[in-house]
């Protein structure tokens, strides 16, 4: 059974989960997301600064995009297996 949580408490640590975000058309979508901080994002190269810091997702298998969720959603491990 889908659980929905706080984006609040969506872990922060670079796992990847399910979230909900609106859209600039005030369309609700549903991706896999991964919250990145400033140090891993300048890890990886370029010029990033603490604007960038947040929650990203792939729109493509190229192109990558800053959301605001507005909650992260779990699956029951018990409704997985039936």
């Amino acid at each position: 059974m889908r659980k929905e949580h706080p984006i609040s408490t969506a872990p922060q640590d670079g796992t990847k989960v399910l979230v909900q975000w609106i859209d600039e058309d005030d369309q609700t979508n549903e991706s896999v997301a991964q919250f990145r901080a400033l140090d891993r994002l300048r890890s990886s190269g370029g010029d990033w600064d603490e604007n960038d810091t947040g929650w990203w997702i792939f729109t493509d298998s190229k192109t990558q995009k800053r959301i605001e969720p507005v909650l992260w959603i779990t699956e029951d491990e018990d409704d997985q297996e039936a």
